[in-house]
This record gives structure tokens, sequence and C-alpha cells, in this order.
């Protein structure tokens, strides 16, 4: 038998983890069969199998493309000047990246994620370490606007970081249940209450 073309070979896989996607998105990940995805892709079960052994693991596969997804937007930034204030926002909440601020889909597939991590303890430890190195990202951005004087320097940086992904996530959660949630207007409140002058003790 010919050897297939490594482009023919990764088109082929694409078209099944798409087809795959889009049967998750609308059905979930156990309420999907390999048939729904074989009917999907419009593919037979010998030329999916050839590329993933079970649904397992196209679900372990699309998983770690979403996660793949949401550590890109936490790249570091090395530059010498911190980011602005608002910039920090903008990396927890990129108004125009998904999956963090994409559809009502790619949220609602992100959402599965997190309840697959519940069952998988493998995909549960890669989640943990996308968000380990997430939370260090925006921690250090935190804590060089904390040594700038642009926030109070009395609470650890990765708290702070801590507090900016857990509003992040409930605005995921959101808009997946409810669908439209307005990015730009979510930004803006984050943006205000990080500005609001501190209380005086009392």
């Amino acid at each position: 038998m010919a050897r297939m073309p490594k482009e023919h070979l990764e088109a082929r896989r694409r078209q099944i983890l798409d087809a795959a996607r889009h049967c998750f998105i609308r059905n979930g990940f156990h309420a999907t069969s390999m048939q729904d995805v074989l009917t999907e892709a419009d593919l037979s079960a010998g030329a999916v199998y050839r590329y993933f052994k079970s649904k397992d693991d196209i679900i372990a596969a699309t998983a770690a493309e979403a996660l793949a997804e949401v550590a890109s937007a936490f790249e570091a930034d090395d530059g010498a000047r911190p980011p602005d204030l608002d910039n920090i926002v903008d990396l927890v909440l990129e108004v125009e990246r998904p999956p963090l601020s994409g559809s009502q889909e790619s949220a609602q597939l992100l959402v599965q994620v997190w309840s697959e991590a519940l069952r998988s303890p493998s995909l549960r430890t890669q989640l943990k370490e996308v968000m380990t190195e997430a939370r260090g990202v925006v921690g250090g951005l935190v804590a060089r606007h904390q040594q700038r004087g642009l926030l109070p320097a009395d609470a650890p940086a990765e708290h702070v970081a801590d507090v900016l992904m857990a509003l992040v996530d409930g605005f995921l959660v959101r808009r997946a249940v409810y669908g439209h949630a307005d990015s730009a207007a979510f930004r803006n409140g984050m943006r205000t209450l990080m500005s609001a002058p501190a209380q005086a003790a009392r």
C-alpha cells in the first residue's frame, strides 16, 4: 500500500477533529457516539480508527486543542516595561481571540473540558498545568504593576491573578449557558473595579 503524504494524514486528522468538535458542542461529550462522529465527518469507521482508537482518544485530543488555545492567550511578555494597567484585563480576556471571548460554541466546549477534567485524572493534570502557567504570567504582570505603584501592594500578586482569572471563568460560563455576553462591557466593568480607590480602614 502506498504511503499517504503527511499533508493528507494531517488533513484527515483535522477533518475528524473538526467533525467531533461540532458533535461535542451540539450534544456534549458523552451523548456523542462514534457513529455520530463518523456521520459528521462522512468517513468510514476504518478511516477514523486509523487515527483514534476510541472516542475517549478523540475527546482527549479535542480537549488538548482547547487548552492549547487558552495557553496561547497567556504568553509571557518579557518587555522591559509592563503593559498598561488595562492590558492586564486584555491578557485574561482578549476580545478578539477565541476561546476566551469567542463564540458561544467555543465557550460551551471549554466548559465541557472543565467538566471532563472531573472525570479524567490525566486531563485534570493537563488543565492544572495550563492554569498554573497562566497564573504565573498574570501574577507576574500584577507584581510589576505593584512595583510601579499602579496597584496596591498589600495583596499577594498571585491572589489578584486568581481573582482576575476566576472572573473570566465566570464570564465564559455565562456565555456558554446564556449565549450572548458582551466582552467589551465585561472588560469595562473589570477595569472600573480595578481602578476603584481602596476604602480607608475604619
